[in-house]
């Protein structure tokens, strides 16, 4: 998913979900407010808060992008923040972050490799063509179903966790 500030300001009293850990810093999943930003000769400065613990931390990045790369904002997390363990919040970040690019592109890859290896070595001809044409389209289908259900299955985890009587089949 891409998010991208035109200024860092517009960051200032938002919640944003921290993507990845800094030293010193929030770890990936948690929840943080910002509450003020300084930009410089020298970077960026944000001053922000953990929802949880209430502790305040000071960042400092480059540029936007890297605090954008850092944080985002997640109003479904935001929300529902303490129904769910840090676990399952890590597992959703993972998955919302997946793309068919950087996630199914490489399966898909070397799977095909492997597919038309196997076709070739045990059939070979024309018999091996036509069995590497089946299979390479199985193998595309199969990822990206995989794909699909992988991230539905989450996102219903997720939602029938917050659902108050609400079951999902």
């Amino acid at each position: 998913m891409a998010f991208m500030l035109y200024s860092i300001d517009e960051a200032i009293d938002c919640k944003y979900v921290v993507m990845k850990t800094m030293s010193g810093q929030a770890k990936a999943g948690t929840l943080v407010h910002i509450m003020d930003t300084n930009e410089n000769s020298n970077g960026i400065v944000v001053d922000y808060r953990n929802t949880r613990t209430g502790q305040n931390f000071v960042a400092k990045f480059n540029t936007v992008k890297d605090f954008c790369k850092w944080a985002r904002p997640d109003t479904f997390l935001a929300r529902h923040y303490d129904r769910f363990s840090k676990k399952e919040i890590q597992q959703y970040l993972k998955v919302s972050e997946r793309s068919f690019t950087t996630f199914c592109l490489p399966i898909i890859a070397v799977a095909l490799i492997l597919v038309w290896i196997i076709a070739i070595a045990l059939i070979g001809g024309a018999g091996g063509v036509v069995l590497g044409i089946i299979l390479s389209l199985v193998a595309v289908a199969g990822v990206f179903i995989f794909f699909k259900m992988s991230k539905e299955k989450t996102m219903l985890k997720m939602y029938s966790k917050v659902g108050v009587g609400i079951n999902f089949k």
